[in-house]
C-alpha cells in the first residue's frame, strides 16, 4: 500500500510504501473493543474499599437478649443489617488487570491502524520537529487542515519543541512510537505518523 507523505500544511511532498499486513488488514471491531477494554481495566486503580463487619468500630456484644423483646434476634451491632454496621460483600482493594494474548493485542493494533488508513484518517508527516515551541503556529495549521482531534506518533523519541507546541492544544496528543496503543489511536479522529514511526510500528507488529 502506498501513502502520501505530507508536511504540516497538508501538502504532499512524496510517498511511502507501507505494509499491507499492518495497515491493510480486515476490520474487526470486536477485537478492537476487547483490546481497549483490557487497556482500561489494566489501568484502573482498584482502590475502592468499604469496611466489613470485622473493620467497623463497635462491640461484638449481643445488643439484647435472644427472646422476649418482640424484636428480631440480633447477634451484634456491627452486623450488616444494623445501622453503622459493616458492608456485606462490599468492594475491596484489588487489581482489575487480566491477561490478554500478545497476538490478540498486536492484531488489535493492526486493525486500529488499518481502520484509520481505510477511512482516510491516517497521514504520514515528513518531519515531526519544530525549531521553537510555538503553540499558535501549530494550532493555526491544525485548523487549516480541519484537524480537531489528532494523535501524533513520532519515532523512538519525540522532538521536545514539537511536543511543547502541541501539548496545550485541546484534543491533541503526542506519543513516541513505543507508546502507540489502540485506545489512544481510536479516541482521536486523525492519526499522524512520522516516517520513523511507520518503520518502528511495522517492525514491532510484523514480529508479533
Amino acid at each position: 500500500m502506498k501513502l502520501d507523505v505530507i508536511n504540516l500544511d497538508k501538502t504532499a511532498v512524496g510517498s511511502i510504501e507501507v505494509s499491507d499486513a499492518v495497515f491493510g488488514v480486515n476490520i474487526r471491531e470486536d477485537i478492537v473493543a476487547r483490546v481497549i477494554q483490557w487497556q482500561l481495566d489494566k489501568r484502573r486503580a482498584g482502590t475502592h474499599k468499604t469496611k466489613d463487619i470485622g473493620e467497623v468500630s463497635g462491640s461484638g456484644k449481643k445488643p439484647f437478649k435472644q427472646k422476649g423483646t418482640g424484636h428480631a434476634r440480633q447477634g451484634q451491632d456491627r452486623a450488616p443489617q444494623m445501622r453503622h454496621g459493616g458492608v456485606a460483600f462490599g468492594p475491596v482493594v484489588r487489581s482489575h488487570a487480566y491477561s490478554l494474548p500478545k497476538k490478540l493485542r498486536a492484531l488489535g493494533m493492526r486493525i486500529a491502524l488499518s481502520a484509520k488508513a481505510k477511512n482516510g484518517k491516517l497521514f504520514i508527516l515528513d518531519n515531526m520537529t519544530a525549531t521553537e515551541p510555538k503553540t499558535k503556529v501549530f494550532k493555526q495549521a491544525f485548523e487549516n487542515n480541519g484537524w480537531k482531534s489528532v494523535l501524533f506518533v513520532g519515532g523512538e523519541t519525540v522532538d521536545n519543541n514539537f511536543a511543547l507546541s502541541a501539548r496545550n492544544i485541546v484534543n491533541v496528543d503526542v506519543l513516541p512510537a513505543q507508546g502507540a496503543n489502540v485506545y489512544d489511536i481510536v479516541r482521536r479522529d486523525i492519526l499522524v505518523l512520522s516516517k520513523e514511526a511507520v518503520a518502528q510500528l511495522e517492525g514491532r507488529l510484523n514480529n508479533d
